[in-house]
C-alpha cells in the first residue's frame, strides 16, 4: 500500500532521538525493528563499515499521529554525510509500482539534482533520491512491481 512518511537524518544520535519520540508518541518501532549498519550484507566494491559506525542506526521507523510514520537514520561523516539543519529531512514516497515511482522521480528531479539514481537496493526496494528545484529533498522507496 502506498504511503508517505518523513525521513530524518541525525549525526550519530538517531537512537536517542527515536527513544525520545517513542516516549512522546508511544507505540513500538515498526517495520523490521531497529536495523544497524552492521546488518548491511557485504557488497562488492563497497568499503567495510568501521567499528565506530557498526552499531549506528541504519533504519528505524515509528508510527506517530494519524497513520504517519517517522523514519530515521544516523548519517555519519565517515559515509560522506554532513548533517545540517535543512539537509536532515526528506519526504519519503512509497508508491505502489515502479512505473509510478519513476514518473514521480522524473517529475520531482526535473530542474533539481539527482542524489541517487533509481535502482534496486539491497533491502529489496526500488530506491532513489533527489532534491527538487526548490531545495526540497525526496526519497523514493518502492516495494512493488
Amino acid at each position: 500500500m502506498a504511503r508517505v512518511s518523513t525521513y530524518l537524518n541525525f549525526p550519530r544520535n538517531t537512537e536517542e532521538a527515536f527513544n525520545f519520540y517513542r516516549s512522546v508518541f508511544g507505540g513500538e518501532f515498526g517495520g523490521m525493528g531497529v536495523a544497524r549498519f552492521k546488518d548491511i550484507p557485504p557488497q562488492e566494491g563497497m568499503p567495510s563499515i568501521s567499528e565506530a559506525d557498526k552499531d549506528l542506526i541504519m533504519h528505524i521507523e515509528l508510527p506517530i499521529v494519524g497513520g504517519h510514520v517517522l523514519m530515521g537514520t544516523d548519517a555519519p561523516e565517515s559515509f560522506g554525510f554532513n548533517v545540517n539543519i535543512g539537509n536532515n529531512v526528506h519526504i519519503n514516497l512509497e508508491p505502489d509500482t515502479r512505473a509510478e515511482t519513476k514518473k514521480l522521480f522524473d517529475a520531482l528531479s526535473a530542474g533539481g539534482k539527482i542524489t541517487m539514481e533509481l535502482a534496486d537496493a539491497f533491502w529489496g526496494a526500488y530506491y532513489g533520491s533527489c532534491t527538487d528545484k526548490f531545495g526540497v529533498q525526496w526519497m523514493f522507496n518502492c516495494n512493488g512491481q
